[in-house]
């Protein structure tokens, strides 16, 4: 499983997660709400930012975004969890 930082927290998180199975701070900015900008400023001041996804294009989407360290997947799409990013990413 590959992991990411999380932020400047000093601590590495899954790059894809189950909802409820990970705990994320409550000041994480979660990407589907912002704004490049607004993600762009959180990351450099070591803000925590995250997102949601429920296909395997959205996963590759957010993670398109070096500032995201972490995608939440829904319990039901639990298989997002053995997604080949490289295959999906490169062909």
């Amino acid at each position: 499983m590959r992991e990411r930082w999380l932020g400047a927290t000093g601590v590495r998180v899954p790059e894809i997660a189950v909802e409820g199975e990970i705990e994320l701070p409550d000041d994480v900015l979660w990407l589907e709400q912002s704004d490049t900008a607004t993600v762009r400023e959180a990351h450099a001041a070591g803000r925590p930012v995250a997102a949601h996804a429920d296909t395997a294009e959205g996963v590759k989407r957010a993670l398109a975004h070096p500032e995201v360290a972490c995608v939440v997947v829904p319990a039901d799409h639990r298989n997002l969890l053995d997604l080949d990013l490289t295959a999906l990413t490169y062909g």
